[in-house]
């Protein structure tokens, strides 16, 4: 059935958008990114259908561009992304200038096109180094997560419209840490407890730190 409403029929000033996440368009075997607890999980027999992992995805490192004019061409006023930790970050400290550079140029050509830059600072690409210490079940994790933000927000937060921290907690905790659907695929309550409190520890952290650098939005 075709869809008969137009933009007439919404509010003045409501804006369409479309969102991605890294890891799923990104191609994570690109630009010196490190692995992620996905591509554990996901290389994992039994886990996700087919076998089927982020390395190249839809190859979107190097198609942005392309990308980012069929966003355009849909009549789209705005475009949110995400920024893989583990490219911002391979080993969940040090900085990757590579990363960086990459996402400066994605967020140029997003506003070259005149869509509105909404950015989700982490989309689950939690970098294997710290997955390896416990993930988000380990207070340590939400303090690396202002590294994290400070990285990202310093090298492209002057052009971002929005800024979110962490896409769907919920899914983050309890969907990884006690129902075991999605990475890190545990099943187990007191880690899933953790994880629940150190998430929002990690927006509350983040949310102060992208304050202090003027992030007003």
């Amino acid at each position: 059935m075709p869809i008969k409403y137009s933009r007439n029929d919404f509010p003045e000033g409501f804006k369409f958008g479309a969102a991605t996440a890294a890891y799923q368009i990104e191609g994570s075997e690109n630009g010196n990114c490190g692995t992620c607890h996905w591509d554990t999980f996901s290389t994992t027999p039994g886990n996700v259908d087919n076998g089927e992992n982020g390395s190249i995805a839809c190859d979107h490192f190097h198609r942005f561009e392309e990308d980012l004019d069929l966003v355009k061409a849909g009549g789209f006023d705005s475009y949110r992304f995400s920024t893989s930790w583990a490219r911002v970050m391979p080993d969940g400290k040090t900085i990757n200038k590579d990363g960086l550079d990459y996402y400066d140029r994605l967020a140029d050509a997003i506003c070259e096109r005149n869509l509105l830059p909404n950015l989700t600072l982490y989309h689950w690409e939690l970098p294997s180094a710290l997955a390896d210490i416990g993930g988000w079940a380990n207070r340590e994790t939400a303090k690396r997560f202002v590294d994290h933000t400070n990285a990202v927000i310093k090298c492209i937060g002057d052009r971002m419209d929005a800024v979110a921290t962490i896409n769907e907690p919920w899914c983050v905790a309890w969907l990884s840490y006690f129902l075991g659907h999605h990475a890190p695929g545990l099943r187990d309550i007191r880690a899933a407890a953790r994880a629940m409190h150190n998430v929002l520890f990690a927006h509350g952290l983040s949310i102060d730190a992208m304050r202090s650098l003027g992030t007003s939005n």
